[in-house]
């Protein structure tokens, strides 16, 4: 016999949970549980008969319970059947898992707002089907859960999930009813104690809420709602009250931060639970006396996991009370800052906000001071606080940006956009996932050398991270190649410190904050000695190099120009780049090894297959973008999202604004990929390949050539190095059907180099050689015509031509007939009696003709035809 559990005085998502588990596991029963909250007991009172559930009573005598699932709880309950050790015990919770379990017993969950989401999740993607009411208790279980979707513990899945139900015909109107259910008069009364007595503690900026009150004699009261009225009243960070029910104490705590971990308060007391809510029941204690020893324990309850440091942004701009208002403009519109501190001898004055500067320059204000404009005040914190003081701090005086002190020093600054991005406790899963994913994608030697310079950085005051493409491609399980680090502090203090303690040699460029660590040959044997000795195979994967870039800023002076750079935090350098999924980092110091940071909703694009710029100006400051945008469209499979695409017109026309050189490298780049061709279809729909040129096209002809540069041209048989080689081919095909004219104005343009400038010059010369290839039999005339063009023409004509004849003729020349020399040398017309001069070259070459057509095959033969010559 199999049944599915729960804990008791369950709440709908418990009930909603035992409901769900049956539709998953149909043979398994779903049992009450003996105590149910009194609006669960009133919904099912109208709707339970339509509902699985059975009473716990009515279990068959005798039956024997060999698997148990649990729901919303990890903490056994017994009902008749049950031995004492089950050995089959399935957890479906939604809470983090417990540090052990007994054998036998497994844990299937993951942190969500509510249980029943997963068991959603699920019902949805198997197609099972589920009634009204079913669908109804659900979505009451999410939204008691969730707070009606406002707690912060709520996610986007909860939230999917109770549309979907919604869809299945889910009633908001009955699900409300029931979660507003009022209280009966002995509710009321414990309420209003609870309320009268209540008193809020703070502590790390948390406001936790304690309270007591007595039920009346002989009356026992469900509590857990009460709690929940509490807490929506007070909405503090967590609440505990305490009821006394005769002579001993119902205890009932909640939270709704991980700072605070419910459980361990009830564990204190012989009690259990989750982090966010848990219970006990003290035995012969007084609630008054309890909440006073409560009182002096609560600070070791509370733990914040998030501090300012953990949020700071350094390197944070300040500016004096008597600086002009048009010059702290100028700094935002720089450096893309809401606010700046106003600090004077060392102190903080007060703050000067993005909206305050505009609405001066608005009245023409740009002399006056910018103390005039600032809010007056002396609001800070220290790297110690936790966010939660952070957050008071900015509720309670409206700045969006505090700084950050060090013994009396500005050091950083925490913003509103830090505390939205706090990261939740459940990602802390998803860092040992990303953790796990570096060590598959990297050679563990490159690794292990990655985190000795995460140490080093962090004892030197550093953060390391990898950033951009390589997020972006580790994320997506594809092949990586750079491990390029970005530095929050000083990359070239770091290189320098990595050469000093390590070896090898640095090559720094100050101007941008970057560094070149040429690594030792012995770096290897230092950080993974278990790895030697290392194959050549093992070694040809490890660079020779690691480069340190300094995190920083960019801005543009105007539309096109090449931007400006200053250092600045991770959350700037991030800022400045193209798309949201180019802007994720991970960070390597050894406190935080593969935490992802996501400010800018880079995840989700990546998830949902979108390319998506960060602001409305980006393609007019980098029309090149365009170009990017189309590449990462057809290399990633993904589509840029309807804003992004609609902002790409305006920037076309300063596609011919920008250096030349700009836009032909992103066109390498382009043409490195696997179907370039299938980015210039993309780049044409968007109209940027026009805009490069009016009469580029990419047709029928120009991808078919594409493909067979790529599939079927051998270079080898043409001579050529098959990068280079495909590289030309790309950049001819594609001005192939330009006119001459148009062909050396748009390489002039595009400074190409003169590799590919030169044979883009003879295209006209390779053109009209194949056309008198047509009408050419004898091979000595073939040979005559093609020794003239170089290897990447004789390719290209090879590409181009269309006649299949003429394609043979290209193919014997470049197998076969271009191979062919006589015998006889310079030194042997000397030999015989020819004086040097032009007629070396004559005879040479009527022997070779000779050879070539056929009429002489041996050493004679050509000491017969020059013994015959004639000076």
């Amino acid at each position: 016999m199999q049944v599915i559990l729960t804990h008791e005085n369950a709440d709908f998502d418990a009930i909603a949970s035992l409901v769900g588990a049956h539709k998953l596991y149909p043979n398994a029963q779903p049992v009450l549980p003996r105590r149910v909250n009194r609006n669960v007991r009133a919904y099912l009172s109208l709707y339970g008969a339509n509902l699985p559930l059975v009473e716990p009573e009515t279990l068959r005598r005798g039956s024997h319970i060999q698997r148990v699932i649990l729901v919303d709880t990890q903490s056994m309950t017994t009902v008749r059947g049950m031995g004492r050790d089950i050995a089959d015990v399935l957890i479906i919770d939604h809470h983090a898992p417990p540090d052990t379990l007994p054998d036998g017993w497994r844990f299937q969950g993951e942190v969500l707002g509510a249980n029943t989401t997963m068991l959603v999740e699920a019902i949805a993607t198997r197609l099972i089907p589920i009634t009204r009411v079913e669908a109804t208790l659900m979505l009451a279980g999410i939204y008691e859960d969730t707070g009606s979707l406002t707690y912060a513990g709520t996610t986007s899945r909860d939230l999917r999930a109770a549309a979907w139900l919604v869809d299945q015909g889910g009633s908001l109107d009955i699900a409300g009813e029931f979660l507003e259910h009022p209280f009966n008069a002995v509710q009321q009364a414990i309420y209003d104690a609870l309320q009268e007595h209540a008193e809020t503690v703070e502590i790390d900026g948390h406001p936790i809420v304690l309270s007591w009150a007595t039920s009346p004699p002989d009356i026992e009261e469900e509590i857990s709602t009460l709690a929940h009225k509490l807490r929506d009243l007070m909405d503090p960070s967590a609440l505990v009250i305490l009821v006394q029910i005769g002579g001993n104490v119902q205890l009932v705590a909640r939270s709704s931060t991980d700072d605070i971990n419910v459980a361990r308060i009830a564990r204190h007391f012989d009690g259990g639970g989750h982090d966010r809510a848990a219970a006990a029941l003290i035995h012969q204690r007084k609630a008054r006396d309890v909440c006073a020893e409560l009182r002096a324990l609560l600070p070791e309850f509370v733990h914040p996991r998030v501090k300012v440091r953990d949020l700071m942004s350094y390197g944070v701009r300040k500016v004096r009370p008597e600086t002009p208002i048009d010059e702290v403009y100028r700094q935002m519109l720089h450096t893309g800052h809401e606010g700046f501190p106003v600090v004077a001898e060392g102190r903080v004055q007060g703050l000067v906000t993005r909206n305050a500067v505009d609405r001066a320059m608005q009245h023409r204000w740009g002399q006056q001071p910018v103390h005039r404009i600032m809010r007056q005040g002396e609001i800070t914190v220290s790297p110690d606080d936790s966010a939660e003081t952070v957050r008071a701090q900015m509720i309670q005086s409206g700045w969006g940006q505090i700084p950050v002190l060090r013994a009396g020093k500005i050091v950083g600054v925490v913003t509103r956009t830090d505390m939205i991005r706090i990261p939740p406790s459940a990602r802390e899963s998803e860092r040992q996932q990303i953790a796990h994913q570096m060590e598959d994608a990297f050679p563990a030697p490159l690794l292990a050398l990655i985190r000795r310079i995460g140490e080093l950085a962090a004892d030197q005051g550093h953060t390391i991270y990898f950033v951009g493409g390589v997020v972006r491609d580790l994320l997506l399980r594809q092949a990586i190649f750079d491990a390029d680090l970005v530095v929050e502090g000083d990359a070239i203090d770091l290189g320098e410190h990595l050469a000093q303690a390590c070896g090898g040699e640095i090559r720094s460029h100050r101007r941008f904050g970057t560094v070149k660590w040429l690594l030792p040959e012995s770096i290897w044997g230092e950080v993974a000695p278990d790895a030697l000795p290392l194959r050549p195979r093992d070694r040809r994967n490890l660079p020779e190099c690691i480069d340190l870039v300094t995190a920083r800023t960019e801005y543009y002076e105007h539309p096109t120009a090449l931007p400006l750079v200053e250092r600045s935090s991770i959350k700037q350098d991030l800022h400045r780049r193209d798309f949201t999924i180019n802007t994720l980092a991970i960070r390597l110091d050894p406190q935080r090894w593969g935490e992802l940071l996501d400010f800018y909703g880079g995840q989700s694009d990546l998830e949902q297959g979108v390319v998506r710029v960060l602001h409305s100006l980006s393609f007019v400051d980098d029309p090149t973008r365009i170009l990017r945008a189309a590449r990462f469209e057809v290399r990633l499979g993904f589509a840029l999202d309807p804003r992004s695409a609609g902002l790409i017109g305006d920037a076309l026309p300063l596609l011919d604004r920008i250096t030349g050189g700009r836009v032909r490298h992103e066109l390498d780049l382009i043409f490195e990929e696997a179907r370039p061709e299938a980015v210039l279809d993309r780049l044409q729909e968007l109209g940027a390949l026009q805009a490069i040129q009016p009469h580029l096209t990419c047709d029928d002809w120009l991808r078919a050539r594409f493909r067979q540069a790529r599939e079927a041209v051998d270079f080898a048989q043409w001579e050529l190095e098959a990068a280079e080689g495909r590289r030309f081919l790309y950049w001819a095909a594609l001005c192939y059907r330009l006119a001459p004219e148009e062909r050396a104005a748009l390489a002039a343009h595009l400074l190409m180099p003169s590799e590919i400038k030169g044979g883009l010059h003879a295209i006209p010369q390779m053109r009209e050689a194949v056309a008198r290839l047509a009408d050419t039999e004898t091979p000595a005339a073939i040979v005559a015509l093609l020794d003239t063009l170089a290897p990447e023409l004789l390719a290209l004509a090879w590409l181009t031509v269309e006649d299949e004849s003429t394609r043979r003729k290209l193919e014997r020349y470049a197998e076969t007939w271009r191979h062919i020399q006589p015998t006889l040398t310079g030194a042997d017309l000397k030999a015989m009696g020819f004086k040097p001069g032009p007629i070396y070259r004559e005879i040479l070459t009527a022997l070779r003709a000779a050879r070539l057509n056929g009429e002489i095959a041996s050493r004679e033969e050509e000491v017969a035809v020059v013994e015959g010559w004639e000076e």
